[in-house]
């Protein structure tokens, strides 16, 4: 066992040096990449990753994986077994691929961005359609080829995205979220307190956010030796290796919020990279985070701490140093304003309580599709209705619509983990209460022990184990939305005076 665990791990550094070369690849890609450059740079990026992909998929690799397994129980090293147990899991998901299936499946999520990218800047799904399609198509192929496999072709996707979370968790889940966000923004619309939001649209040049967004990513313990800040379409964090993090956001001059709070959201994804235990990287078992769980995270940063009335005061005379032109911004109403609850279209953009909302959609459109409710012709048409039925807006095209996100460019499955990660952290946030006291140590600046809390209690295990294990090893208490919402409540309370 000795022996072939050696030779595994021989082959692990070969596969880590690829995924590094790729990351590098895809980064470029999606931030800085000229516009006539995208079909060679996916040619380039799919040659790669099919190589790859004869690495992982040939002969030795999968007998090595296949023999290993077989004596998994007896490795005293939990993380060579959990090693093991992941490799093993995904070759059962792509073993009965060829090299040429593959390709074509590559080809097809990069084909299916750059339709994206296109349709979104004419705001016309119709461009996005066909490689939607195509793509949709080709998962589902690749879902067939499996031996284990769910009946529900949705709760392959939710599987993969966060294991052991499917369909009957969610719509109990989802359910009861839904109902309570509803009754909250009841109580918030019957509230007579005005808040002041018309500082929230006023112009800000680029290179004033870009400044104070490095600021805010130190502050919060983002590590500047270990990792860039870019511009992209739609923003996302990318861990290319162990020292090599990097955070990626969009500007708007006109809407300085959008970037404070991506930067804090991105920020915590990189954080949690950064901070994640070495031995974790030595056993190649870094990656084994499930969406949720990372979510929770950088979600807790984005929300719990960053709209808290703690970190407000902490970064507030920053702020005014230097935006000298909200000097007219009172702290309590700069506070109120980043935490105005109001139905919006855009779900990067949206308040903590209206946020969960959109989400809703998402998991609900994913699931029509998958379960054949609707076609695809009619995604448009049918997330339209529901943004009329759940917020209450009118989408003026698909740009704000259908095509505001990128995650369908890379299949379905990964929205319900914005919703999972709030209530996550929602759960641990209480057990970190109790044992550190977290508002006086944000108000005085002190994000190292936040850090410190993370690296020791959520950071630690998380590779090891599942969500709904992760989380019981955490704090004893297993998934519910109620923590999330008596949360919402008592903060939206004292803000709308109810």
């Amino acid at each position: 066992m000795n022996e072939k665990l050696k030779r595994l791990k021989e082959i692990m550094l070969i596969v880590k040096k690829y995924r590094h070369a790729l990351g590098l690849l895809n980064f470029d890609f999606e931030t800085i990449a000229p516009v006539k450059s995208q079909d060679e740079e996916a040619d380039v990026i799919n040659f790669f990753a099919n190589e790859l992909f004869k690495i992982t998929n040939g002969d030795e690799m999968k007998s090595l994986i296949e023999d290993l397994y077989r004596e998994k129980d007896e490795m005293i090293d939990l993380r060579d077994r959990s090693l093991i147990e992941k490799l093993h899991e995904n070759l059962e998901k792509t073993k009965k691929f060829t090299p040429e299936f593959d390709f074509k499946l590559n080809q097809a999520y990069s084909d299916a961005y750059s339709s994206w990218l296109k349709a979104k800047g004419k705001a016309d799904y119709s461009l996005f359609k066909g490689d939607f399609e195509k793509l949709l198509n080709l998962q589902e192929q690749a879902i067939a080829l499996r031996e284990n496999k769910f009946e529900s072709l949705y709760d392959n996707y939710l599987n993969d995205c966060e294991k052991g979370v499917l369909q009957a968790d969610l719509d109990r889940f989802f359910d009861e979220l839904k109902q309570g966000l509803i009754a909250l923004i009841g109580k918030i619309n019957a509230s007579d307190h005005k808040i002041r939001t018309d500082f929230l649209t006023r112009f800000v040049p680029v290179y004033k956010q870009e400044e104070f967004s490095k600021y805010l990513l130190t502050l919060n313990g983002y590590d500047f030796s270990k990792g860039a800040l870019a511009t992209t379409e739609h923003p996302f964090t990318s861990d290319i290796a162990e020292n090599d993090a990097r955070v990626t956001t969009h500007y708007y001059e006109n809407s300085f919020v959008s970037n404070l709070f991506t930067i804090i959201h991105e920020g915590g994804h990189a954080i949690f990279m950064q901070n994640e235990p070495k031995e974790d990287h030595e056993h190649f078992i870094n990656d084994y985070v499930t969406n949720g769980m990372h979510e929770s995270v950088s979600r807790f940063y984005e929300n719990v701490i960053g709209r808290s009335q703690a970190y407000i005061h902490l970064i507030y005379p920053k702020f005014i140093e230097n935006f000298p032109e909200f000097a007219d911004v009172s702290e309590r109403e700069f506070y109120e304003g980043v935490n105005v609850v109001k139905p919006s279209l855009i779900r990067t953009e949206a308040d903590e309580v209206t946020y969960g909302l959109h989400v809703v959609i998402r998991y609900e459109m994913e699931k029509a599709i998958c379960n054949k409710q609707i076609t695809l012709d009619e995604v448009p048409q049918k997330w339209n209705e529901l943004y009329k039925k759940y917020l209450g807006v009118s989408v003026p095209d698909d740009a704000k619509g259908v095509l505001q996100d990128v995650h369908w460019s890379g299949g379905f499955g990964y929205f319900p983990s914005y919703a999972l990660g709030n209530c996550y952290n929602a759960i641990y946030y209480k057990k970190m209460q109790k044992e550190i006291p977290v508002d006086e140590l944000v108000r005085k600046g002190d994000l190292e022990s936040i850090k410190e809390w993370l690296k020791q209690n959520v950071f630690a295990k998380a590779n090891l184990l599942t969500p709904k294990e992760w989380l019981f090893d955490i704090c004893g208490e297993d998934l519910s939305p109620k923590p999330f919402l008596d949360y919402l409540n008592a903060k939206y309370a004292d803000i709308y005076k109810f």
